[in-house]
Parts: C-alpha cells; structure tokens; sequence
C-alpha cells in the first residue's frame, strides 16, 4: 500500500494528469494574477524596497511577479493584470510611456510608489533639477516629483475617512519626504499633508503653502492609477550615483517603512490593483 500511495503520488504529477484536472475545473478554482514590478534607481535603498514588496505580493499565492528594472519588456507590461513600481530617476522613452498610457486607458491599473514620478539632475552648482522631459508618464501618473523638504517628522491628514482605502485611518505622524509637485488632471486625494516654504538643495526651491497629495487616485480613460508618495529607504552603500560619491552614507533610513500604517496602505493598494482581474 505505502508503495502504491507513492506511485499515485508521482503519477499526479505529470503533465497528462495537469491536463485532465484542468477539464474538470470550476469557478471555485484560482485565477493566477500576472503582475510586472518595476524597481530600481538611484539614492534609494532598492534591495530593501524590493524585497519588501515581493513579500507583500507573496501574501497571494495567486500572484506571479516579474521583476524589472525599468520599462523596456513592453511586451510583459502590455499582458499583466497590473503593474506596481517603485523606481527613483527612471525615464521610460517617448514609446514607452505611450505603452504605459495605452496600458492604464484599456482599463488596467497601475500602483506608482514613492520615485515613480522622479526624474532628476544636478547642476553645476550642486542643486537637483526636476526636468519636464516626460509628460506622458506624468500625466498619466497624475503629478511629478519636482523637490521636497528635509527629511523631518510631519502630519498626513484623512482627506475622505470613509473611502476603503484609507478607511478606519486617523491623522498620524511620519518621517518621509514629502513630495513637492507638479499635479496633472483630477485627482482622488486620500491622504495630504501641509507645507510651504524652502526646498532647499533643489533649483525650485521655495514653495507655497498647500496641501499636497500624499495618497491619491486618478482615472485615465478605462482605467486608474493609484500614487502612494511615502517610501523612501536608503542604506549605507546607496549615495555612490552622486557627482561626489559617497562609498559610504553613515545613517540607514527606513521612514514610513518603520509605521505599520505604510503597510498597510501597501496591502490594501495591492488589493486594489489585482481586484479588477479577479472581476474579469
């Protein structure tokens, strides 16, 4: 007997089998959820980052991630249920932020974090410019970073308490940079925060008081992007891409990613982005 349960067990796994089983399915069976997860860029603690959210994405056995450093796999974007990113100074080609756009519009989504709308250089004089070279993306992204304050403590603010995404949320306390930017469209604000006054270290330096979208929403035709700003990670070996390297940055910075809040705002834009392609 014990020799027959192993030979059932083995025969169970051929391919012929696989395809018998698949003839007998249900609607109770699982969808499996193609996602592509862009990740990389500069002045970031990426190995952290990334790991992070594959294990996020790992809380759903129905998730198949592939993982990319930039936007080139067209090919891959145009076929997955949806895509996440978090990439800091990555700028897709005039082709591919069409794809990317085409892709949101047909009725996809795509989860932005932190960088994704970042693209930065440095001047002469040492300051960080935030050129305006890739409308496309920033206009289907809803905003593009352009400069933040020091890195310091401040307040995010519940600006719709009763939206699932934000719900049982209270105002609370962060350590991240806020994002100063440029915003594109009409967007569904989540969670902002108040600031005016000096960006010190970038071109555009002084900044009027406001309130500026820290989690929001934007529809694009068929489909919607979800932009969570907070998430900035950096290391000891990560300030090696600056016009003076530094081998060797003294603090590790962790930010939102050190408040269970973050990660929770991680898990339910996670549910969001795959609920479409359950419905489908």
């Amino acid at each position: 007997q014990p020799e027959d349960g192993i030979r059932d067990a083995q025969e169970s796994r051929g391919l012929g089998d696989v395809y018998k089983r698949q003839v007998l399915m249900t609607d109770d069976i699982k969808k499996k959820i193609d996602v592509v997860f862009v990740v990389s860029g500069k002045w970031h603690d990426i190995d952290f980052a990334r790991l992070e959210i594959l294990k996020l994405l790992a809380e759903d056995e129905r998730i198949r991630t592939r993982v990319f450093e930039d936007y080139s796999n067209l090919h891959a974007i145009e076929n997955a249920d949806f895509l996440i990113t978090y990439t800091c100074d990555v700028c897709p080609t005039l082709e591919q932020q069409k794809v990317l756009r085409n892709y949101v519009e047909s009725g996809k989504r795509w989860f932005a974090l932190h960088g994704t709308n970042s693209i930065l250089n440095f001047e002469p004089d040492g300051k960080v410019d935030s050129p305006r070279i890739a409308p496309i993306m920033m206009e289907t992204l809803g905003s593009q970073f352009i400069a933040h304050p020091p890195i310091e403590p401040y307040k995010v603010e519940v600006s719709q308490p009763n939206h699932p995404l934000v719900e049982g949320f209270e105002e609370f306390e962060t350590t991240d940079e806020l994002y100063l930017m440029d915003l594109h469209g009409d967007l569904d604000v989540y969670l902002e925060a108040n600031y005016g006054g000096k960006a010190e270290g970038f071109v555009e330096d002084d900044w009027p008081q406001k309130s500026w979208p820290v989690f929001y929403s934007k529809k694009v035709e068929k489909g919607e992007v979800l932009y969570l700003t907070l998430g900035h990670a950096r290391g000891h070996y990560d300030m090696h891409d600056l016009p003076n390297p530094v081998e060797y940055y003294p603090a590790v910075e962790r930010c939102a990613w050190d408040f269970p809040q973050f990660y929770t705002l991680l898990r339910r834009g996670i549910d969001w982005a795959k609920e479409l392609s359950l419905k489908n």
